[in-house]
């Protein structure tokens, strides 16, 4: 051995028969952790309150030790008490029984509804527990079992701990515990037994009191006469039907416009399952001395109903399975597809006659083909369209995933305007599309981020969870959308206005989908007008809101590009003089070529003032105030102009991407500005066209009020005069205002290139709608549907008055507004957030269930009501409910009846 050769080593081969062995390591584990948590010795605190366990709260301290390699955790289970005098608390008193023992003979708190079993059985209100670490493992035979109980009792014994310490024995869905408890010159053993059935002599109290008198050993005769604290607890099972007023959804009631109580646009609620399973009752006799009752195996003083106490609590289903929550869930599911509208409907859904071409992935081809003959009356079987007649050809009627009745519900539901003989005219939606700015509807939708209430992008979302629910799932959706893309184009090819949407640009509070549907309508809008040439006076238009010294107050001068205050009656006729050198910038001119040609033209070439001045006027929408051109004494006119373009979240987001890219340089700077200008550069174009003759200074004082200073000054002659002139910043050389001013020619805003070409726009929101996967949908309209589950939630929630509900709905829509305004809020706070819902739903569906059961509603006197609806709410709220007057009570007399009933049912 190379031991033998190396005399030094010699030392590490000696064997040291003193090392502690495992069980001495493993006690001296249980020791280290009791010290570490400051349990030795014994420290008295106050007397237990009554209800103390159940109200006050608990805390659990944990660490793992190991016997050899069988890991073991130890937990630490106390109740958080106000300290008292700390002098007091840390003084360790001599020859006083331990703290437990204390707790044991006290009955403040017999029958704690919601606690740990240990606390349940004995009333400790600290106790330490030594249990396996993993849940499969167990501590099965007799001698592991004395062994660990050895262990802790020597470990109380060295370190003087007055902690009851408990080892959990058996599979842990037993609850078997056996521990101890070391004081001065005491000690108590906790032991249990478990028995398969319960002998006949210990069915009643005679008999347990014999067993405790034999435990005790007392050596005193005759015993002192013992304490009794008795509770007898009877479990209701057998709810019967009718207590449970929920009514299964009707499915086939659907096509007639309601489904079981829904219509459509509403939200189904409730609970298909009673969410209550039992109801136990507890009479207790919380004082009883031994020698006061009988209670034996042939007669018993103990009547449940002459108990002085009677206590309820009620066991709630486990997830009972929730109309609301299972809608919005499904709903959400779909946000994991993968799988595109072509994929999930087939190829051969949009095959033209032996050409495969999609209608709407080529949705940019119909440019350049002939405008279609409009249709003149819109109506339930025009928008039904080619799709459907192409998937009857090639599926078959009854393959279809959405029956024709159906289909044409939604569509009237969604396109009321489809029922009239004309389509409306008006305004794209109901005047109260938007509900007050104060109101909690307004906040909501705005917090959400999702959309108006009689909207049609919310109604859209209702409409495809109930289709997702209720008919043909994912195809159904998939089929519905596409309709709804078809219905889309329809009316864009029609000029018919979309229903159910503000009219205005889009309103960036919203989600996109809302968003891209309001710039639809403003391009049909725009398109209506120009197609039909129309020409309103300037006070059908105009809101009367310039006043002498007002300058231009954003979009409110027009509702379109093509406002007229002259009565110019040419023909609708296309000039290409006017038109930009690109072939992508077009519009439409509404004069004809030769005033074109004479204003725009010579002027270009001219440009002075005094050239100006000898130009018609154009383009003038009223009269501004008294204000008159600095240089002519000309009365200064308001000009017909051309509105910014709308614009959608996503674009403009690429928008400030694209002026980012330009950088920090002056080419830069420059070129942004020139961006950014446009708008400016048009009105400066009309301004120039409405008033010939005008400089900059007229214009600013119209546009810009402020950026002219007016000053009084004395003139040559001694009077008073006012002077203007531009302001520091129009002064600064190279403005952009100077140079936007000289490039700008006197043209009026019918004339100029367009700012918002609706044609484009139109198709790429036609085009973003087609590409859109379900997924994406149902991405973009999650916000909508959490939006209704809320209002469900609320509606539902108003009818029961629960306050607890009231906080959670508090918390849901505080949640919900900071998770739903992130773009890509993640999968997990969305299941958080419709899990909440569902809480709420199940806790309002309980209240109801408890409600039926106990007649709430049938009650004639006003106090009796009023007692039972907050015993209701109460057992709701707490864990267990003391039942006021006992079985002589009027809630009690209900609870004893739903006993008798349940009897009767089963004895038949």
């Amino acid at each position: 051995m190379a031991a033998d050769s190396e005399p030094e080593s010699e030392v590490f081969e000696i064997t040291d028969f003193t090392t502690a062995s495992e069980w001495e390591r493993f006690i001296s584990k249980v020791e280290e952790v009791l010290n570490d948590w400051k349990l030795i010795g014994n420290s008295l605190g106050k007397p237990l309150e009554k209800g103390i366990f159940t109200s006050g709260t608990w805390e659990e301290k944990s660490d793992e030790i190991s016997f050899a390699d069988f890991k073991f955790s130890v937990t630490h289970h106390y109740l958080v008490q106000e300290s008292t005098d700390k002098e007091g608390k840390d003084e360790v008193l001599e020859d006083v029984i331990p703290q437990s023992m204390q707790d044991l003979l006290c009955m403040n708190n017999d029958f704690p509804p919601r606690a740990h079993c240990l606390v349940r059985w004995y009333g400790l209100r600290e106790f330490v527990v030594i249990a396996p670490a993993a849940n499969n493992d167990a501590v099965l035979s007799e001698s592991k079992c004395n062994l660990l109980l050895s262990s802790v009792s020597i470990a109380l014994g060295n370190t003087g701990c007055q902690v009851p310490l408990f080892v959990q024995i058996h599979h842990k869905w037993r609850r078997m515990y056996v521990g101890e408890c070391q004081g001065p010159g005491v000690r108590t053993d906790f032991e249990m037994v478990h028995l398969r059935k319960v002998p006949n002599q210990y069915t009643h109290l005679s008999g347990l009191l014999d067993i405790f008198k034999s435990k005790i050993g007392c050596p005193l005769t005759p015993l002192p006469p013992v304490n009794i604290a008795i509770r007898f607890t009877y479990v209701l099972q057998d709810w019967q039907q009718y207590f449970w007023p929920q009514q299964p959804p009707d499915i086939d009631a659907l096509v007639g416009g309601e489904v079981g109580g829904l219509e459509f646009g509403k939200l189904p609620f409730g609970a298909c399952e009673d969410p209550i399973s039992e109801l136990h009752l507890a009479t207790t006799w919380p004082h009883l001395t031994e020698g006061i009752i009988v209670d034996n195996d042939v007669y018993s003083d103990l009547d449940p109903m002459q108990a002085p106490h009677w206590s309820v609590r009620v066991r709630k289903a486990d997830n009972p399975q929730c109309l609301l929550g299972d809608f919005v869930t499904e709903f959400f599911k779909i946000c994991r597809r993968k799988e595109s509208t072509d994929e999930i409907l087939g190829r051969s859904t949009f095959e033209e006659e032996g050409r495969e071409i999609a209608d709407i992935t080529h949705a940019l081809s119909k440019l350049t083909e002939p405008a279609p003959v409009p249709i003149h009356k819109l109506s339930v079987s025009n928008m039904v369209h080619t799709a459907k007649k192409k998937i009857r050809k090639h599926r078959g009627v009854e393959e279809s995933p959405l029956n024709n009745d159906v289909l044409n519900t939604i569509l009237l539901f969604l396109f009321p305007d489809a029922a009239s003989e004309k389509p409306l005219d008006g305004t794209s939606s109901t005047d109260n599309s938007n509900p007050p700015l104060e109101s909690e509807e307004y906040n909501l939708y705005n917090q959400f981020k999702s959309a108006p209430s009689d909207s049609l992008t919310y109604k859209l979302a209702l409409c495809l969870c109930m289709i997702n629910f209720y008919h043909g799932g994912l195809k159904g959706v998939a089929h519905l959308w596409q309709e709804f893309v078809l219905e889309m184009r329809f009316r864009w090819e029609n000029n018919f206005l979309i229903p159910g949407l503000a009219s205005g640009p889009p309103d960036l509070r919203c989600c996109l989908l809302h968003q891209k549907l309001q710039m639809l309508n403003c391009c049909i809008e725009r398109k209506k007008a120009r197609d039909e040439g129309r020409k309103t006076s300037p006070s059908d238009n105009v809101t009367n809101t310039y006043s002498g010294d007002a300058g231009k107050s954003g979009d409110q001068l027009g509702p379109d590009n093509l406002r007229e205050a002259d009565k110019d009656k040419g023909e609708v006729g296309k000039s290409w003089d006017s038109w930009s050198d690109s072939e992508e910038e077009f519009f439409e001119c509404l004069s004809d070529t030769e005033e074109l040609k004479g204003n725009g033209q010579e002027s270009g070439k001219k440009g002075g003032p005094k050239e100006m001045a000898s130009l018609k006027p154009e383009g003038r929408l009223h009269q501004h105030g008294k204000l008159t051109l600095l240089h002519n004494g000309e009365p200064l006119y308001i000009p017909v102009t051309q509105e910014p373009a709308p614009m959608t979240e996503d674009l403009l987001e690429e928008q400030s991407e694209v002026l980012a890219k330009l950088g920090t340089s002056a080419e830069g700077a420059h070129l942004r500005a020139r961006m950014q200008s446009a708008c400016l550069l048009s009105d400066m174009e009309s301004f120039k066209a409405a008033n010939p003759g005008c400089f900059l200074e007229d214009f600013v004082r119209w546009y810009s009020p402020r950026d002219y200073i007016e000053e009084e000054v004395v003139d040559e002659k001694g009077n008073m005069v006012l002077k203007g002139e531009l302001s520091a910043r129009m002064k600064i050389p190279s403005n952009m205002w100077v140079e936007a001013w000289e490039t700008a020619k006197p043209i009026p805003a019918r004339r100029q290139r367009r700012l918002f070409d609706d044609t484009r726009e139109a198709e790429k929101v036609l085009h973003y709608l087609a590409v859109q996967k379900p997924a994406d949908l149902a991405r973009h309209l999650l916000p909508c549907v959490i939006h209704a589950a809320v209002l469900k939630v609320k509606e539902e929630e108003s009818l029961e008055n629960i306050s607890s509900v009231k906080k959670i709905i508090k918390q849901i829509i505080s949640h919900s507004s900071k998770v739903l305004h992130f773009p890509n809020p993640e999968d997990k706070k969305l299941e958080e957030i419709i899990h909440q819902i569902t809480n709420v739903e199940a806790i309002i569906a309980r209240a109801r269930s408890l409600k039926a059961k106990f007649g709430t509603e049938k009650c004639e006197q006003e106090e009796e009501k009023e007692d039972l609806e907050r015993f209701v709410s109460c057992l709701l709220e707490q864990p267990e409910v003391l039942v006021i007057g006992a079985g002589r009570g009027h809630a009690g007399r209900i609870i004893h009846k739903l006993f008798v009933n349940a009897q009767r049912v089963n004895s038949v």
